[in-house]
């Protein structure tokens, strides 16, 4: 029968690909890790991991089990974290992803409000974009992804929950004032993330031209550091413009095409009380 101490010790040979990074990530003795990975591969009559040189690796097996077990392990976590704020809010842990521009505008505001209504309950931050923070909202490892997404964006899978916050418009971002979408037919553009990237070629499409993407950036300060050097344009939402806005930068918003904030939730309802308090506190935030 497999138990939990294996699956957890599997699941962290996964994460770092080394029993050595494994034992200390968990605080077991080497001989340890390999002690339940050896119980493991009895318990399950398969070969999970193989040597290669001096490290190990996973066997397609292996990999398959990992996966389960990341979920499982993640899944306990928030069980106990749901125990505990069920007692009344009194103790307990809530675990959010963000992306970069809402977690440095309205997450700290409701971070603070939450810790007011109720200082015993811990808050973990982490800053993924929407496709890894919702990846981790699947194998448990946090409680409440806050994702954007556009129009056109494929629909998520069954099973996540979403709770619509706001609109975040967005802004055309270049070097002169008073310019629009088709002035820029043959300018050099600055792309973002994949998703962003996505809705820029959508935006332009609709405006009769493909953009020509020559300069690429996730980060919304040399993005528009880049434009403010004269070296492109790009489009901006209106949180990142919130967040950080560079000297020398003129902004059109776009008003047909905003994107959407949402905090998602996993699994059956109700969500746990505490993180039904940080959503609440997010909702308040932008009121």
């Amino acid at each position: 029968m497999l138990s939990l101490a294996q699956l957890t010790v599997l699941a962290a040979v996964a994460r770092h690909g080394s029993v050595t990074e494994a034992a200390k990530e968990l605080h077991y003795t080497q001989p340890a890790v390999s002690h339940h990975l050896a119980r493991l591969e009895t318990a399950t009559g398969a070969k999970l991991v193989q040597r290669v040189g001096r490290g190990i690796r996973l066997t397609p097996e292996g990999e398959l089990l990992a996966a389960r077990a990341s979920e499982i392990v993640g899944r306990v976590d928030a069980a106990s974290t749901e125990l505990a704020a069920r007692v009344g809010l009194r103790a307990g842990r809530v675990r959010m992803a963000g992306f970069q521009s809402i977690l440095s505008t309205v997450v700290p505001e409701a971070a603070a409000a939450l810790a007011r209504a109720h200082p015993g309950i811990e808050l973990g931050l982490v800053d993924e974009h929407p496709v890894e923070a919702l990846r981790l909202l699947r194998a448990g490892r946090i409680d409440v992804a806050l994702i954007f997404r556009y129009a056109d964006t494929p629909r998520e899978d069954d099973g996540l929950r979403l709770v619509h916050l706001f609109d975040d418009p967005m802004y055309l971002v270049t070097y002169e004032p008073g310019q629009r979408i088709t002035d820029h037919r043959e300018s050099t553009w600055i792309g973002g993330c994949a998703r962003c990237q996505d809705e820029l070629l959508t935006i332009c499409r609709r405006a009769g031209f493909a953009p020509r993407i020559s300069l690429v950036s996730d980060d919304m300060v040399v993005m528009q550091a880049l434009v403010a050097a004269r070296m492109g344009v790009t489009t901006l939402p209106g949180l990142a413009l919130h967040a950080h806005r560079a000297p020398g930068i003129h902004t059109t918003e776009l008003p047909e095409h905003p994107r959407q904030i949402y905090a998602v939730t996993y699994g059956d309802p109700p969500d746990p009380p505490a993180t039904t308090a940080l959503i609440d506190a997010i909702q308040a935030s932008i009121r």
